[in-house]
C-alpha cells in the first residue's frame, strides 16, 4: 500500500506565559502531515517531538467536549475539527492563537471566568412557576412539537467558540455572549418553564440589544447551533412582552416602519424615533458632522415603485406571526 501524501505545513503558534514573558511572541513549527490532519493532532506532535512546554487544553477530540476551541487562521474554531490541509491550502499557513475575549493564562489556554459569569448571570436553568409546580416523582411530559421549539439550542457544547468571535463581547465586557442568549432562548420556549416574562424584561435592558446581527457566531458555532437566530427571536420576544423601552428596541421599530412606509430609509426620521428629544439634542455635534458628509439624509425619500409588494410581504410576515 502506498504511503499517506504529505504536505510541508508551516505552524506559527501564539506563545506567552504572563508569569514570564514581557508580551506574546509567535513561535514557527514546520511539520510534515497529512492534509486531513486536525490541527490539534499536529499541535500535539509539536509539543511531544519539539516542544513540551507549549500549553493548550484538549479532551475528547471528537467535537465533543469542546475544550480545544482556539482561533485557527483568525478563525474561533475546534481545532479537532479543523483539517490542515484547507487551512494551508487557503493561508500558506496554520497561525494559532488563544481565544479572543479572554485573558491568556498561557500559550493557546484563556481563562473562562467571564465567559460563565456571564452565562450564570441569566439562569440558564428552568423556574418553577409557583402556579403551575411540576410533578416531583413523575416525569413532565412534553410533545415532539414543544421540543422542536428549542431548534438546536441543546447541541451547544459550550466550547465558547461564539464568545471568541463575538465584536459586541468585545465592545463590552458586560454583553452576556451568543451562548448564553441561546441557552436562555432554550428555557424562555421551554413550557414547563415559569419564568420567561421575567427573563425577557430583565434580558432587554442590559445587552440583547448590543447584539451587532453579523453572524459571526453562527459561522465560529461547531454544531450549528445558530446563536444569532435565538438572539433575532428573542428580541421579538421582548418587544411582544415590553414593547420598545430603549434605543435597540426602539431602533429595530423604527426601521421596520421605515421601510414598510416607502421601502427605503429616512434616516433623519429613524433618529427622532430611536431618541428622545433630550438625547437628540445632544447628538447633534454628531448629526451635523453627518449632515456635512450627507446632505441628502435630512431628504425625506419618495416611495420606490413596487412599494405594494412591500406591503405585501409584511402583511403575510404579520400573518405568519399571528399563526
Amino acid at each position: 500500500m502506498a504511503a499517506a501524501t504529505t504536505i510541508s505545513v508551516p505552524f506559527d503558534v501564539y506563545r506567552f506565559d504572563p508569569t514570564k514573558d514581557r508580551a506574546p511572541r509567535y513561535v514557527r513549527y514546520n511539520l510534515d502531515v497529512a492534509p486531513h490532519t486536525p490541527v490539534l493532532t499536529a499541535l500535539l506532535r509539536i509539543r511531544a517531538e519539539v516542544d513540551p512546554g507549549l500549553t493548550l487544553r484538549y479532551s475528547c477530540r471528537s467535537a465533543i467536549c469542546g475544550s480545544c476551541a482556539m482561533v485557527v487562521n483568525s478563525k474561533s474554531r475546534l481545532a479537532c475539527q479543523t483539517q490542515v490541509g484547507p487551512e494551508f491550502e487557503r493561508h500558506g499557513r496554520v497561525v494559532v492563537d488563544p481565544m479572543r475575549n479572554m485573558p491568556v493564562l498561557r500559550d493557546l489556554v484563556v481563562e473562562m471566568g467571564s465567559f460563565w459569569g456571564n452565562y450564570r448571570k441569566l439562569e440558564p436553568h428552568l423556574i418553577e412557576d409557583p402556579d403551575r409546580p411540576m410533578p416531583k416523582d413523575t416525569p413532565t411530559v412534553m410533545t415532539p412539537q414543544q421540543v422542536d421549539a428549542f431548534y438546536e439550542t441543546p447541541r451547544c457544547i459550550a466550547c465558547a467558540a461564539c464568545y471568541s468571535a463575538c465584536p459586541a463581547v468585545e465592545a463590552d465586557p458586560e454583553f452576556p455572549g451568543p451562548m448564553s442568549l441561546a441557552k436562555l432562548y432554550r428555557f424562555v420556549v421551554d413550557p414547563r418553564d415559569g419564568g420567561t416574562k421575567e427573563r425577557l424584561l430583565k434580558i432587554q435592558p442590559n445587552g440583547l440589544w448590543l447584539c451587532l446581527r453579523c453572524h459571526l457566531c453562527t459561522e465560529a458555532c461547531p454544531k450549528d447551533v445558530r446563536p444569532s437566530e435565538r438572539i433575532r427571536d428573542l428580541k421579538e420576544m421582548a418587544i411582544a412582552v415590553q414593547g420598545a423601552t430603549e434605543h435597540g428596541s426602539k431602533h429595530a421599530i423604527g426601521f421596520k416602519d421605515n421601510i414598510r412606509a416607502k421601502g427605503l430609509l429616512n434616516e433623519a426620521r429613524l433618529i427622532r424615533q430611536t431618541y428622545n428629544p433630550l438625547e437628540a439634542v445632544s447628538l447633534l455635534p454628531q448629526a451635523a458632522r453627518m449632515v456635512r458628509k450627507k446632505p441628502e439624509i435630512l431628504k425625506a425619500p419618495k416611495a420606490i415603485d413596487g412599494i405594494e409588494e412591500v406591503e405585501k410581504l409584511y402583511q403575510l410576515l404579520d400573518e405568519e406571526k399571528k399563526s
